[in-house]
């Protein structure tokens, strides 16, 4: 009796799975909120970043803001090394006439960085002047 119902229901299930029938896709009619106009210029460059002089902090914006970054941002950081910490950490920030990491974002006195505090670029973001302002801002602290 299992044999039998057993043989029934892989015939049911190879009858399921046969070949479909092919569908077709529909084409899909994209335009651009530009309407047909074609392009016949192109825009201008944008001017490189225009970073303030070194030793020149830059004014914070409102109550607990973090530090803006005064220049490029683009060091790797990973779990196995910061290369922020090349000029910022504790024992060479002085050399390398950089700040220091603040205290309230290390461990010990060798200035070992907390876990919530080792990818510096995810509360620090570069800060430079670009000509033209790229997007409007009215922001205001108040």
């Amino acid at each position: 009796m299992k044999t039998k119902l057993s043989w029934i229901l892989f015939i049911m299930l190879c009858g399921c799975s046969g070949p479909h029938t092919a569908h077709t896709a529909q084409p899909v009619n994209v335009t651009s909120l530009g309407g047909n106009t074609p392009v016949t210029q192109a825009a201008p460059l944008d001017s490189e970043a225009q970073y303030p002089k070194r030793g020149a902090a830059i004014a914070r914006n409102y109550a607990e803001q973090p530090p803006l970054i005064p220049h490029k941002a683009d060091y790797p950081i990973s779990l196995q090394r910061n290369s922020c910490m090349n000029c910022h950490g504790w024992d060479k920030a002085k050399r390398m006439k950089a700040t220091p990491v603040a205290a309230s974002h290390v461990l010990d006195d060798k200035g070992t960085l907390k876990g919530q505090n080792y990818f510096c670029t995810q509360c620090h973001v570069p800060q430079a002047q670009n000509k033209p302002p790229r997007v409007e801002n009215s922001f205001t602290s108040q």
